[in-house]
Protein backbone atom coordinates (compact mmCIF):
# COMPACT_ATOMS: atom_id res chain seq x y z
CA UNK A 1 0.00 0.00 0.00
CA UNK A 2 0.98 3.59 -0.57
CA UNK A 3 -0.66 6.96 0.07
CA UNK A 4 -2.26 9.63 -2.08
CA UNK A 5 -4.37 12.78 -1.78
CA UNK A 6 -7.86 12.16 -3.14
CA UNK A 7 -11.13 14.07 -3.29
CA UNK A 8 -14.57 12.49 -2.99
CA UNK A 9 -16.48 15.71 -3.74
CA UNK A 10 -15.68 19.15 -5.13
CA UNK A 11 -15.21 21.92 -2.60
CA UNK A 12 -12.75 23.79 -0.41
CA UNK A 13 -9.34 22.65 0.74
CA UNK A 14 -11.01 20.51 3.39
CA UNK A 15 -12.06 17.95 0.74
CA UNK A 16 -8.41 16.93 0.20
CA UNK A 17 -8.02 13.54 1.90
CA UNK A 18 -4.74 11.69 2.69
CA UNK A 19 -5.59 8.04 2.04
CA UNK A 20 -4.07 4.63 1.58
CA UNK A 21 -4.29 3.43 -2.03
CA UNK A 22 -3.19 0.36 -3.92
CA UNK A 23 -0.85 0.65 -6.91
CA UNK A 24 -0.44 -2.53 -8.93
CA UNK A 25 1.95 -3.60 -11.63
CA UNK A 26 2.12 -1.59 -14.85
CA UNK A 27 0.07 -2.83 -17.79
CA UNK A 28 1.06 -2.70 -21.45
CA UNK A 29 2.53 0.71 -22.28
CA UNK A 30 2.55 1.77 -18.63
CA UNK A 31 5.23 2.61 -16.08
CA UNK A 32 5.10 2.59 -12.29
CA UNK A 33 6.98 5.51 -10.81
CA UNK A 34 7.86 6.57 -7.29
CA UNK A 35 7.46 10.32 -6.97
CA UNK A 36 10.24 12.31 -5.34
CA UNK A 37 8.78 15.78 -5.90
CA UNK A 38 5.33 17.02 -6.95
CA UNK A 39 4.36 20.39 -8.40
CA UNK A 40 1.44 22.49 -7.16
CA UNK A 41 -0.49 24.44 -9.80
CA UNK A 42 -3.65 26.54 -9.97
CA UNK A 43 -5.23 23.93 -12.22
CA UNK A 44 -5.28 21.69 -9.12
CA UNK A 45 -7.44 24.29 -7.38
CA UNK A 46 -9.75 24.57 -10.40
CA UNK A 47 -10.24 20.80 -10.36
CA UNK A 48 -10.73 20.64 -6.60
CA UNK A 49 -13.43 23.32 -6.65
CA UNK A 50 -15.23 21.88 -9.65
CA UNK A 51 -14.46 24.81 -11.98
CA UNK A 52 -12.83 22.14 -14.15
CA UNK A 53 -15.13 19.10 -13.66
CA UNK A 54 -13.33 15.79 -13.14
CA UNK A 55 -16.19 13.41 -13.86
CA UNK A 56 -16.38 10.34 -11.65
CA UNK A 57 -15.05 10.70 -8.11
CA UNK A 58 -12.98 9.92 -6.08
CA UNK A 59 -9.98 11.24 -7.96
CA UNK A 60 -6.32 11.76 -7.13
CA UNK A 61 -5.40 15.36 -7.94
CA UNK A 62 -2.10 16.78 -9.21
CA UNK A 63 -0.88 17.40 -12.76
CA UNK A 64 2.93 17.52 -12.49
CA UNK A 65 5.69 15.53 -10.82
CA UNK A 66 9.15 14.02 -11.05
CA UNK A 67 10.34 10.66 -9.84
CA UNK A 68 12.08 7.39 -10.52
CA UNK A 69 10.87 4.50 -12.66
CA UNK A 70 10.17 1.40 -10.53
CA UNK A 71 8.79 -0.97 -13.16
CA UNK A 72 7.84 -0.95 -16.83
CA UNK A 73 5.01 -2.77 -18.59
CA UNK A 74 4.96 -4.79 -21.75
CA UNK A 75 5.94 -2.90 -24.88
CA UNK A 76 7.58 0.04 -23.12
CA UNK A 77 10.77 1.09 -24.86
CA UNK A 78 13.35 3.66 -23.87
CA UNK A 79 12.59 3.55 -20.14
CA UNK A 80 14.08 1.27 -17.49
CA UNK A 81 13.88 0.93 -13.70
CA UNK A 82 16.02 3.61 -12.09
CA UNK A 83 15.48 6.23 -14.81
CA UNK A 84 14.65 9.74 -13.59
CA UNK A 85 11.53 11.07 -15.30
CA UNK A 86 9.03 13.91 -15.15
CA UNK A 87 5.65 14.83 -16.64
CA UNK A 88 2.91 17.44 -16.73
CA UNK A 89 -0.80 17.57 -17.60
CA UNK A 90 -1.50 14.03 -16.40
CA UNK A 91 -3.83 13.91 -13.40
CA UNK A 92 -2.87 11.73 -10.44
CA UNK A 93 0.38 13.33 -9.26
CA UNK A 94 -0.62 13.78 -5.58
CA UNK A 95 0.63 10.30 -4.74
CA UNK A 96 3.72 8.57 -3.42
CA UNK A 97 3.57 6.11 -6.33
CA UNK A 98 1.43 5.80 -9.45
CA UNK A 99 0.92 4.13 -12.79
CA UNK A 100 1.20 6.32 -15.87
CA UNK A 101 1.42 5.88 -19.64
CA UNK A 102 5.05 5.81 -20.68
CA UNK A 103 4.27 8.20 -23.54
CA UNK A 104 3.55 10.96 -21.00
CA UNK A 105 7.03 10.82 -19.48
CA UNK A 106 10.25 12.54 -20.45
CA UNK A 107 13.67 11.48 -19.21
CA UNK A 108 15.49 14.13 -17.21
CA UNK A 109 18.92 15.23 -18.42
CA UNK A 110 21.79 15.04 -15.94
CA UNK A 111 21.79 18.81 -15.43
CA UNK A 112 18.17 18.95 -14.19
CA UNK A 113 17.48 17.59 -10.69
CA UNK A 114 14.13 16.10 -9.74
CA UNK A 115 13.00 19.01 -7.57
CA UNK A 116 13.70 21.55 -10.30
CA UNK A 117 11.87 19.35 -12.82
CA UNK A 118 8.76 19.11 -10.64
CA UNK A 119 8.83 22.88 -10.21
CA UNK A 120 9.09 23.64 -13.91
CA UNK A 121 7.47 21.06 -16.19
CA UNK A 122 3.95 22.50 -16.30
CA UNK A 123 4.97 26.12 -15.70
CA UNK A 124 8.01 26.06 -17.95
CA UNK A 125 6.31 24.38 -20.89
CA UNK A 126 3.45 26.84 -20.43
CA UNK A 127 5.91 29.74 -20.61
CA UNK A 128 7.42 28.25 -23.75
CA UNK A 129 4.17 28.04 -25.74
CA UNK A 130 3.03 31.45 -24.49
CA UNK A 131 6.19 33.17 -25.70
CA UNK A 132 6.72 31.25 -28.92
CA UNK A 133 3.25 30.27 -30.12
CA UNK A 134 0.36 32.10 -28.43
CA UNK A 135 2.16 35.32 -29.27
CA UNK A 136 5.66 35.01 -30.75
CA UNK A 137 7.62 37.64 -28.84
CA UNK A 138 10.03 39.63 -30.98
CA UNK A 139 13.07 41.61 -29.93
CA UNK A 140 11.96 45.09 -28.89
CA UNK A 141 8.38 44.11 -27.98
CA UNK A 142 6.96 45.56 -24.77
CA UNK A 143 4.99 42.88 -22.92
CA UNK A 144 2.87 42.76 -19.76
CA UNK A 145 2.87 39.79 -17.37
CA UNK A 146 0.15 39.55 -14.75
CA UNK A 147 1.14 37.70 -11.54
CA UNK A 148 4.78 38.22 -12.51
CA UNK A 149 6.10 36.82 -9.20
CA UNK A 150 4.25 33.53 -9.57
CA UNK A 151 5.67 30.26 -10.85
CA UNK A 152 4.84 30.87 -14.51
CA UNK A 153 5.45 34.61 -14.22
CA UNK A 154 9.06 34.31 -13.08
CA UNK A 155 9.89 31.89 -15.90
CA UNK A 156 8.06 34.05 -18.44
CA UNK A 157 9.94 37.16 -17.33
CA UNK A 158 13.37 35.57 -17.63
CA UNK A 159 12.66 33.85 -20.94
CA UNK A 160 11.07 36.98 -22.47
CA UNK A 161 14.13 38.98 -21.45
CA UNK A 162 16.30 36.45 -23.29
CA UNK A 163 14.16 37.11 -26.39
CA UNK A 164 14.88 40.83 -26.18
CA UNK A 165 11.54 42.05 -24.83
CA UNK A 166 10.88 44.96 -22.50
CA UNK A 167 9.15 43.18 -19.63
CA UNK A 168 6.53 44.83 -17.42
CA UNK A 169 5.38 42.74 -14.46
CA UNK A 170 2.21 43.25 -12.45
CA UNK A 171 2.44 42.23 -8.77
CA UNK A 172 0.66 42.75 -5.46
CA UNK A 173 3.44 43.79 -3.08
CA UNK A 174 6.90 45.37 -2.98
CA UNK A 175 8.39 42.01 -1.96
CA UNK A 176 6.94 40.43 -5.09
CA UNK A 177 8.03 43.42 -7.17
CA UNK A 178 11.64 42.95 -6.04
CA UNK A 179 11.48 39.25 -6.89
CA UNK A 180 10.05 40.03 -10.33
CA UNK A 181 12.77 42.60 -11.03
CA UNK A 182 15.43 40.10 -9.98
CA UNK A 183 14.02 37.68 -12.55
CA UNK A 184 13.86 39.74 -15.71
CA UNK A 185 11.21 42.44 -15.27
CA UNK A 186 12.36 45.86 -16.43
CA UNK A 187 9.41 47.53 -14.72
CA UNK A 188 6.92 46.43 -12.07
CA UNK A 189 3.43 47.72 -11.30
CA UNK A 190 1.73 47.17 -7.94
CA UNK A 191 -1.91 46.65 -8.87
CA UNK A 192 -2.99 47.43 -5.30
CA UNK A 193 -1.55 50.96 -5.49
CA UNK A 194 -1.38 51.91 -9.19
CA UNK A 195 -3.65 52.05 -12.20
CA UNK A 196 -2.14 49.25 -14.28
CA UNK A 197 -3.19 50.43 -17.74
CA UNK A 198 -2.27 54.05 -17.02
CA UNK A 199 1.18 53.02 -15.78
CA UNK A 200 1.70 50.79 -18.85
CA UNK A 201 0.91 53.77 -21.10
CA UNK A 202 3.46 55.86 -19.20
CA UNK A 203 6.16 53.20 -19.54
CA UNK A 204 5.50 52.69 -23.26
CA UNK A 205 5.17 56.41 -24.09
CA UNK A 206 1.49 55.90 -24.88
CA UNK A 207 1.97 53.01 -27.26
CA UNK A 208 0.80 50.09 -25.13
CA UNK A 209 2.16 46.54 -24.99
CA UNK A 210 2.19 43.97 -27.77
CA UNK A 211 0.78 41.27 -25.51
CA UNK A 212 -0.58 40.75 -22.01
CA UNK A 213 -0.01 37.30 -20.54
CA UNK A 214 -2.78 37.04 -17.96
CA UNK A 215 -3.31 34.10 -15.60
CA UNK A 216 -5.50 36.07 -13.19
CA UNK A 217 -8.67 36.24 -15.29
CA UNK A 218 -11.76 38.16 -14.29
CA UNK A 219 -10.14 40.77 -12.03
CA UNK A 220 -7.49 41.83 -14.56
CA UNK A 221 -9.39 41.52 -17.86
CA UNK A 222 -10.07 45.24 -18.24
CA UNK A 223 -6.54 46.25 -17.24
CA UNK A 224 -5.04 43.79 -19.72
CA UNK A 225 -7.21 44.97 -22.60
CA UNK A 226 -6.59 48.65 -21.83
CA UNK A 227 -2.81 48.07 -21.74
CA UNK A 228 -2.60 46.70 -25.29
CA UNK A 229 -1.43 48.55 -28.37
CA UNK A 230 -3.73 48.55 -31.41
CA UNK A 231 -3.99 44.97 -32.78
CA UNK A 232 -2.38 43.74 -29.56
CA UNK A 233 -3.00 40.30 -28.05
CA UNK A 234 -4.44 39.23 -24.72
CA UNK A 235 -3.47 35.66 -23.84
CA UNK A 236 -5.74 34.64 -20.95
CA UNK A 237 -4.27 31.39 -19.65
CA UNK A 238 -5.69 31.19 -16.13
CA UNK A 239 -8.55 32.23 -13.85
CA UNK A 240 -7.09 32.63 -10.36
CA UNK A 241 -9.52 35.50 -9.63
CA UNK A 242 -12.48 33.79 -11.28
CA UNK A 243 -13.53 32.78 -14.78
CA UNK A 244 -14.25 35.34 -17.50
CA UNK A 245 -17.88 34.92 -18.56
CA UNK A 246 -20.28 36.76 -20.89
CA UNK A 247 -17.47 38.52 -22.69
CA UNK A 248 -18.57 41.10 -25.26
CA UNK A 249 -16.51 40.52 -28.42
CA UNK A 250 -17.36 44.03 -29.57
CA UNK A 251 -14.92 45.38 -26.99
CA UNK A 252 -12.05 44.01 -29.08
CA UNK A 253 -13.04 46.31 -31.94
CA UNK A 254 -13.63 49.32 -29.70
CA UNK A 255 -10.26 49.00 -27.98
CA UNK A 256 -8.14 48.70 -31.12
CA UNK A 257 -8.95 45.58 -33.16
CA UNK A 258 -7.47 43.36 -30.45
CA UNK A 259 -6.85 39.62 -30.41
CA UNK A 260 -7.65 37.27 -27.52
CA UNK A 261 -6.74 33.64 -26.92
CA UNK A 262 -7.64 31.18 -24.14
CA UNK A 263 -5.04 28.40 -24.52
CA UNK A 264 -4.12 25.30 -22.50
CA UNK A 265 -0.82 23.45 -22.34
CA UNK A 266 -2.44 20.16 -23.32
CA UNK A 267 -2.98 21.43 -26.86
CA UNK A 268 0.69 22.28 -27.27
CA UNK A 269 1.99 18.88 -26.07
CA UNK A 270 -0.79 16.77 -27.59
CA UNK A 271 1.61 14.55 -29.57
CA UNK A 272 4.84 12.89 -28.54
CA UNK A 273 6.73 15.02 -31.05
CA UNK A 274 5.31 18.25 -29.60
CA UNK A 275 5.99 17.11 -26.03
CA UNK A 276 9.61 16.28 -26.77
CA UNK A 277 10.19 19.56 -28.63
CA UNK A 278 8.59 21.67 -25.90
CA UNK A 279 10.31 19.87 -23.01
CA UNK A 280 13.61 19.89 -24.90
CA UNK A 281 13.46 23.65 -25.38
CA UNK A 282 12.74 24.08 -21.66
CA UNK A 283 15.56 21.75 -20.63
CA UNK A 284 17.94 23.73 -22.84
CA UNK A 285 16.94 27.09 -21.33
CA UNK A 286 17.20 25.85 -17.74
CA UNK A 287 20.22 23.60 -18.23
CA UNK A 288 22.17 26.47 -19.78
CA UNK A 289 21.33 28.78 -16.89
CA UNK A 290 19.48 31.28 -19.08
CA UNK A 291 16.31 30.61 -17.08
CA UNK A 292 16.44 29.83 -13.36
CA UNK A 293 13.60 28.05 -11.58
CA UNK A 294 12.60 29.76 -8.33
CA UNK A 295 11.10 27.44 -5.71
CA UNK A 296 9.45 29.71 -3.20
CA UNK A 297 8.07 27.16 -0.75
CA UNK A 298 7.54 23.45 -0.11
CA UNK A 299 5.03 21.44 1.93
CA UNK A 300 4.62 17.77 2.88
CA UNK A 301 2.13 16.19 0.49
CA UNK A 302 0.02 15.25 3.52
CA UNK A 303 -0.40 19.00 4.23
CA UNK A 304 -1.49 19.93 0.70
CA UNK A 305 -4.65 21.60 2.04
CA UNK A 306 -2.45 24.29 3.59
CA UNK A 307 -0.57 24.66 0.32
CA UNK A 308 -3.86 25.17 -1.57
CA UNK A 309 -4.99 27.79 0.93
CA UNK A 310 -1.70 29.69 0.64
CA UNK A 311 -1.82 29.55 -3.17
CA UNK A 312 -5.40 30.84 -3.26
CA UNK A 313 -4.53 33.50 -0.68
CA UNK A 314 -1.70 34.86 -2.89
CA UNK A 315 0.82 34.00 -0.16
CA UNK A 316 3.17 32.05 -2.43
CA UNK A 317 5.94 33.16 -4.79
CA UNK A 318 7.61 31.21 -7.55
CA UNK A 319 6.96 27.48 -7.76
CA UNK A 320 5.60 25.33 -4.93
CA UNK A 321 6.77 21.78 -4.29
CA UNK A 322 4.93 18.99 -2.44
CA UNK A 323 7.12 16.35 -0.80
CA UNK A 324 5.68 12.83 -0.72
Amino acid sequence: MTRAIRIHAAGGAEVLSWEEVSVGDPGPGQVRIEHTDIGLNFIDVYQRTGLYPLGNLPQTLGMEAAGVVEAVGEGVQGLSPGDRVAYAMNIGAYAQKRLIDAAALVKLPSGIDNRTAAAMMLRGMTARYLLKESYAVQEGDAILIMAAAGGVGLILSQWAKQLGATVIGCVGSEQKAALARDNGCDYTINYREEDVALRVREITAGGGVAVSYDSVGKATLEASLDSLRPTGTLVSFGSSSGAITDFNLGLLAQKGSLYIQRPTLGTYIRTRQLLEATAGDLFDMVGSGRVKIVIGQSYPLSEVARAHQDLEGRKTTGSTILLP
